[in-house]
């Protein structure tokens, strides 16, 4: 059997892709006069850039699959310091295992999916399809996750106030200077994990829970998805850039009604775009489309753009598209983290 270190190899760190350095205007620019999803990603990419135009138009940005261990981070870590997302809404595996993991000074390796897997669970590795992480890292990251918790006033906390403890953490420990979490606290935007329970974190909420002598800190998913709504109310105007699907997609769209309900008038969201490869035929969340969105009051079809793209691919061209256009040089920092603690 192989070392360990035959497979988390420092020369093969997955390295995350920088928007700054490549300008992809003129290639998506070409792409629209294409077919396929060449011509909807150049939409996609055209939306988004008219959502940021709109001063007063809130960017929620929702993330699902395996992101940021494939080398996406930088590209959220931009757009996040250039006021091109005001609110994101993410599965805890992106957040917790991939972008505090890599904060707390731990890496993904490239590697490849024709492998024994058995041999990687012998020592300790977790695949990710083509990438590596190591089991013993994660572990370090939920008994941070504990330490966290175990800080806290033991009460219910909505998974975004958590996560901004988590930020305040990295900051007080001088780690994490290019995470999205720490990032995301300096610019006061906020992030929320609807089923914060389901990855890394979850691991360090029950060893909290398990040991603790006293009260204990719990997640609330109601307070998150009031939170959430709060932010819609508050918004003149919204915009949705959902990479992936399932919870966080829905979730995000959900506040429309959410607002219906408490019996306050808002406008569905503007604008949508969607990157995903899932298939809309099994009537499943992550492949839904946007046009079946605005059935439930949802979304409007107007500004609307699905691009059936594997996320690696897409995001960076229409995240670059939209930083190289300048458009978010005008836009300011919402800080909804402060509004809401207020």
């Amino acid at each position: 059997m192989a070392e360990k270190k035959y497979y988390l190899n420092p020369k093969r760190i997955v390295e995350h892709i920088d928007i700054k350095r490549y300008n992809s205007i003129p290639l998506v620019d070409a792409m629209g006069k294409m077919a396929f999803q060449a011509r909807n990603l150049n939409r996609a990419s055209q939306i988004y850039v008219k959502m940021l135009s709109e001063s007063k138009c809130t960017v929620f940005l929702t993330l699902a699959g395996s992101l940021f261990s494939a080398g996406l981070k930088n590209v959220v870590v931009d757009m996040l310091r250039s006021n091109m997302v005001d609110a994101i809404v993410s599965t805890g595996a992106v957040m917790i295992d991939q972008d505090f993991l890599e904060a707390l000074g731990y890496k993904h390796y490239m590697g490849t999916q024709w492998v024994d897997d058995n041999e990687l669970r012998n020592l300790m590795i977790d695949r990710i399809y083509d990438t590596y992480i190591d089991e013993e890292d994660l572990r370090a990251c939920d008994m941070t996750v504990a330490e966290i918790a175990n800080s806290l006033e033991p009460r219910p906390w909505s998974s975004r106030e958590f996560i901004r403890e988590m930020g305040k953490w990295l900051v007080l420990n001088r780690k994490g200077k290019d995470s999205v979490i720490r990032t995301a606290y300096e610019k006061g935007v906020p992030i929320f994990v609807p089923a914060f329970s389901d990855c890394s974190a979850g691991f360090g909420f029950i060893h909290h829970q398990y040991n603790a002598k006293g009260g204990t800190v719990s997640i609330d998913s109601a307070k998150d998805f009031l939170e959430l709504t709060k932010i819609k109310i508050k918004s003149k105007q919204s915009g949705l850039f959902m990479v992936g699907g399932g919870v966080p997609k829905n979730f995000t769209q959900d506040v429309v009604v959410a607002c219906d309900v408490l019996g306050v008038e808002k406008d569905m969201h503007k604008y949508a775009i969607q990157i995903t490869v899932a298939d809309e035929r099994d009537g499943g969340l992550s492949g839904s489309t946007l046009k079946e969105a605005s059935s439930w009051g949802k979304v409007e079809t107007t500004y609307e753009q699905m691009v059936f793209s594997e996320a690696t691919i897409a995001l960076p061209l229409v995240a670059s598209y939209a930083w190289h256009s300048g458009v978010w040089k005008k836009r300011k920092e919402m800080r909804y983290n402060d509004f809401l603690d207020n």
